[in-house]
């Protein structure tokens, strides 16, 4: 056998095994996955051909490695062996696959309780995840070995010196003539990194040289990270306009970030089965920066203009970047992670030399990163006491843009369905509001009352359509409903009523978006008891999801309702029959007032069944005394919408708006609503027992 076209051989395969199981972060394949006994395998089949040894302690007594990485291996070759073993018991045949079904039976037979911060399978899965890194590490040093070995480089290309230090060897590689110098200066492996990432040519780190990195890493004690030195040249990593991200995830792959910043070692491997995130702790945290950093890549400003254009603008990005390092550095410790996340990131930012207006930002940021996803995806932002209460939090326009940046870089790390064009437009136009707020923009069109109307007013001209037209439909709208709509809904509305006021039968008319995604729909019809109910169950039946829905009743008793709906599914639609359908099919089922019909099982994703989510119902009276805000956190599933509206309708609850967010398999709606069921204690018990029970699953 060929060794050198068997290690080829071999690379591309394990290459190509690897990207079919990258999906499988949740679920992962304990033999196929990267880091899994495949790659172990691989190792040892590769020695095998170039007759170096059969096992690993053969590999250790030719020297080919050393006491420490057979020690290693044969630790981490152990954990998964016996994970897999307890696998196949459990599932009664062979099974390879780490699946929900069996992750909460497998850490209860390994000896893993739950803790207060940690669930007992999400003490397993760190377990895991921590060995397939060890794996991944030593299979890429010593594959890279093994070539070194096969194929040793011709050694008439001369090394070119970049320091003192460190060379480029075979035009492409950074070396370190001296081996042992990242055991005597440990601050020599940051500098390694800051090489790598300031010259351009070169492409990796040289075997012999990463190996030796590697097994300096422990030398990144508490003295090294307290050398000027090593802090300057992460500094310098941090604030390079090129390859950060491909320098931090190499220091990652290689434990030398954990081990320079030892909260982020903690959070390495750390599962979270919120239903929400689909990547380990520091996984999203690389991500939210990877997405940080295109924001400030010109070629990529096509990508989320608004953001490359406030990145641009934004005197000190490392600051962002720190914040983002930090954002979620404390989970899984107990308490609050953002309040213990903002001390870490306040430390490590002095630390590091940061003026104090600096470190308070980049804490700030730590502090508050989920508020304006929550006040945008939670709040009526039409209110202007949500924007108010927003612009005080923020203080200025350079946190406003700095929180916003994180947060959009925060939401897209999280999992690849949760990010949508409805969340994007929320975060811009809640960006947008607070921003005229601070500038002191009082004569923006949209403030008020009468600014919409002249917006709305103009859109109409357009359409050839007069003022006098349609001063009887205006007659039957309040002022909350002008304050709550904006311009082009406003016209929207007029245009398909104007000369339907009266109308007898119900009107359902809908139109593409004006977001992007999904289709918007409006429903006038004489209101009437469980109508939102039956819109729902409607929606449901054709298995499109509601974003949000605003509710109004006319001053003449009609009900005039509006809805973002967006497929469920992964469907194909013309959307000009879908329209059609839902124009007519809707009507139709208003106009008959059938029976509700009767609420079906619901349909339960494999993870929400493993890792059932505890429901939470909170209601608080919103700042004015008018309405209640009625909060719901549940596992999302069919019919959950449907199921609320019937218990609203039972306790003959008013619904005012709705906000619905879907976090992955996780629900987190919004209502305001208002109704003399709030005014009786009891009530208010029965109500919330009462949706507590629907929302258990």
């Amino acid at each position: 056998i060929d060794p050198a076209a068997f290690l080829r051989a071999k690379r591309i395969e394990q290459q190509e095994r690897h990207s079919r199981h990258q999906e499988t972060n949740l679920e992962p394949n304990l033999k196929e996955s990267a880091g899994g006994l495949r790659d172990l395998n691989t190792i040892l089949w590769i020695s095998r051909a170039a007759r170096l040894g059969h096992t690993w302690l053969e590999l250790a007594r030719r020297n080919f490695i050393t006491r420490e990485e057979a020690g290693a291996i044969s630790r981490d070759e152990k954990v998964l062996e016996t994970l897999r073993i307890h696998l196949h018991y459990l599932a009664g045949r062979r099974e390879d696959r780490l699946l929900f079904d069996h992750q909460t039976a497998l850490a209860k037979q390994l000896g893993f309780t739950d803790r207060v911060s940690k669930r007992a399978s999400e003490r397993l899965m760190q377990r895991y995840y921590l060995t397939a890194k060890s794996v991944s590490q030593l299979n890429t040093i010593l594959l890279q070995n093994l070539a070194l070995r096969i194929s040793p480089p011709a050694s008439n290309i001369k090394p070119i010196p970049i320091n003192k230090r460190f060379v480029v060897i075979r035009g492409e590689l950074l070396s370190a003539p001296d081996q042992k110098i990242f055991e005597r200066d440990p601050c020599s492996i940051l500098e390694a990194f800051a090489l790598l990432q300031q010259h351009h040519e070169i492409k990796g780190i040289g075997a012999e040289t990463l190996r030796a990195l590697w097994r300096a890493r422990r030398r990144i004690n508490p003295a090294a990270r307290r050398d000027p030195r090593m802090r300057a040249q992460f500094m310098t990593i941090i604030r390079s306009p090129t390859r950060m991200i491909r320098v931090l995830r190499r220091m990652h792959q290689f434990d030398i970030l954990g081990r320079y910043i030892p909260a982020f070692g903690r959070i390495v491997g750390q599962m979270q089965h919120d239903l929400y995130h689909v990547y380990t702790v520091d996984e999203h945290i690389l991500k939210v920066l990877r997405n940080m950093r295109r924001f400030a890549v010109p070629e990529l400003a096509h990508e989320f203009p608004l953001c490359s254009r406030l990145m641009s603008e934004f005197d000190k990005p490392e600051l962002l970047y720190l914040a983002a390092l930090f954002h979620d550095i404390a989970k899984g410790r107990g308490g609050d992670h953002s309040e213990l996340g903002k001390v870490d990131a306040y430390r490590f930012c002095k630390a590091h030399g940061l003026s104090p207006a600096d470190c308070d930002l980049a804490a700030w940021l730590v502090e508050q990163h989920l508020v304006m996803s929550a006040t945008a995806q939670k709040q009526d932002l039409t209110d202007p006491g949500v924007i108010d209460a927003f612009v005080d939090r923020v203080g200025d326009e350079r946190h406003l843009v700095a929180l916003y940046l994180l947060t959009v870089a925060d939401i897209r790390g999280t999992s690849p369905k949760v990010w949508n064009a409805w969340k994007a437009q929320l975060l811009e136009n809640l960006f947008n509001a607070t921003r005229s707020k601070l500038a002191g923009d009082t004569s923006a069109r949209e403030d008020g009352q009468r600014g919409r109307q002249e917006d709305a007013m103009a859109r109409l001209r357009l359409y050839a359509i007069p003022e006098a037209a349609y001063q009887k439909f205006w007659q039957q709208l309040d002022t909350a409903y002008f304050l709550r709509h904006d311009a082009q809904e406003i016209a929207w509305h007029t245009r398909q009523l104007y000369k339907l006021v009266d109308s007898p039968v119900p009107i359902v008319r809908a139109r593409l978006s004006p977001i992007g995604e999904g289709l918007q729909i409006m429903v006038y019809t004489v209101d009437q008891k469980e109508l939102f109910s039956r819109i729902c169950s409607f929606f449901e039946r054709i298995s499109f999801g509601i974003y949000e829905a605003r509710i109004h009743t006319t001053r003449h008793g009609y009900a005039l309702d509006t809805f973002h709906i967006q497929d469920a599914t992964s469907r194909q639609h013309s959307y000009r029959d879908l329209i059609s359908y839902i124009e007519y099919e809707l009507a139709d089922k208003l106009a008959k007032k059938e029976p509700l019909p009767a609420l079906t099982k619901p349909r339960l994703s494999r993870q929400l069944r493993h890792f059932p989510i505890t429901p939470e119902v909170d209601i608080q009276t919103d700042e004015r005394g008018t309405y209640r805000i009625l909060s719901i956190v549940a596992g999302d599933q069919t019919g959950l919408l449907s199921r609320i509206s019937r218990i609203l309708a039972a306790f003959d609850i008013n619904l005012h708006s709705a906000k619905i967010s879907t976090l992955g398999e996780r629900a987190e709606d919004t209502f305001v609503v208002s109704g003399d069921a709030f005014k009786n204690p009891k009530t208010t018990v029965q109500f919330e027992s009462e949706l507590l029970n629907q929302l258990r699953v």
